[in-house]
């Protein structure tokens, strides 16, 4: 895992920026949730765009975090990170 852009996917360019982005599957296993929140805090670090939006919050009306571990963690919780989880060959 020298590169995080290899594990976590990001969505194509020449996709419709208007277009929904894909959900990713919902994580049951605690440690996957943590490798994921890591990798996606490490990019948005490097100055990747959060993807949480006011128009999609949740209606329980968190307050948005400006931390960049809390985004990631928020993001990967409403699956809106893509991940892979490479075989074990």
């Amino acid at each position: 895992m020298t590169d995080t852009e290899d594990v976590l996917s990001s969505p194509d360019s020449t996709a419709d920026p208007s277009a929904p982005r894909p959900k990713a599957p919902a994580i049951e296993s605690r440690f996957l949730f943590v490798d994921v929140a890591a990798m996606r805090a490490k990019q948005l670090r490097r100055g990747a765009v959060p993807r949480l939006a006011d128009d999609n919050a949740d209606a329980d009306h968190r307050v948005q975090p400006f931390k960049a571990e809390r985004v990631a963690m928020e993001e990967v919780r409403r699956n809106l990170v893509l991940y892979e989880v490479p075989d074990n060959r």
